[in-house]
């Protein structure tokens, strides 16, 4: 508990329909998250992944619930969330080191220009991209844009870095060199991260926790898996550690059956709570509960709203 930074505590998105009853998206969503932790969701396209990445980020608003950051509820995007969506999302206009430093400046508005420029170029030089501050994103590759993208997210020094399936767009070599990038410098600055993929394998390689969403709509949380591969992870001799295949196939046989018939799971009686949700490490078959004990007075009435 002393070290969670984040705190997702009982979260519903539901849309109203015309002459009906509203859509639930997913619903009884808990999630604590520890500073330093990199967390991937996976689930199949429906679940709500990118929407709950962006009421994480403050770009929308959970129907139910909150979500606590640092002891804060959150109310809108801040700088402490930085996130990197699937396209770069970069201003056409500025050169490589004027969209970072644009982020920079944003974040340290008392900074002179010199400071700024520096900092920013510090960023550009941690993605691999010196020698190239100068050029337009015309002028960039796929993965030069990323790299830009995720230099100008860090270079705010944000307390979560969140990430909407940023690498999927991309050709296998360039998504395995960013991920490479990603996994150094998340590794080396302790960064608490919250991804998105439909990647196995990149979650295996990048996360601590991988979370499974069952199939939507009412998706939840089914259960969270623990990856105990070592930290500093080889992608070429993953392969080969004694871990990894049952880990694999634990995720593979989630997306490929468990997700869709994990509501008749329930209907027969397994023993599920979405406020502790199995934490589960298929290399000793060992299962704990997530205990997502709410910060939040509120969460506790919001989480049953409606229903």
């Amino acid at each position: 508990m002393s070290n969670r930074l984040i705190s997702i505590e009982g979260i519903a998105k539901r849309y109203p329909q015309k002459g009906g009853a509203p859509v639930t998206i997913f619903e009884d969503f808990w999630l604590p998250i520890e500073k330093g932790e990199f967390v991937c969701i996976i689930g199949h396209s429906g679940c709500g992944k990118t929407t709950v990445l962006n009421i994480l980020a403050g770009l929308d608003a959970p129907s139910e619930g909150v979500v606590i950051v640092a002891g804060k509820e959150i109310d809108g995007p801040s700088l402490d969330r930085a996130v990197i969506f699937q396209g770069h999302a970069l201003l056409p206009w500025l050169t490589v080191l004027g969209n970072v430093a644009y982020a920079v400046a944003a974040r340290h508005r008392d900074w002179p220009k010199a400071r700024v420029r520096e900092h920013a170029m510090r960023f550009i030089e941690l993605v691999g991209l010196s020698g190239a501050e100068h050029k337009r994103p015309a002028q960039l590759s796929g993965g030069m844009k990323q790299r830009v993208g995720i230099a100008r997210a860090l270079s705010i020094e944000p307390k979560t870095l969140l990430m909407d399936e940023p690498f999927s767009a991309l050709d296998a070599l360039t998504r395995g060199t960013l991920q490479d990038e990603v996994r150094r410098i998340c590794v080396t600055t302790d960064q608490t991260v919250l991804m998105i993929t439909h990647d196995v394998d990149e979650a295996i390689y990048l996360a601590d926790k991988i979370v499974l969403m069952t199939n939507g709509p009412e998706a939840k949380i089914a259960e969270i898996v623990r990856n105990s591969l070592p930290r500093d992870r080889d992608r070429n001799q993953m392969h080969r550690l004694p871990g990894y295949y049952p880990l694999r196939n634990h995720l593979m046989d989630f997306l490929v059956s468990r997700s869709a018939t994990f509501r008749d799971e329930i209907a027969a009686g397994l023993d599920w709570d979405p406020r502790s949700v199995p934490v589960v490490d298929p290399l000793d078959g060992s299962a704990e509960p997530a205990l997502a004990t709410p910060f939040h007075p509120s969460a506790n009435r919001s989480a049953t709203a409606g229903k």
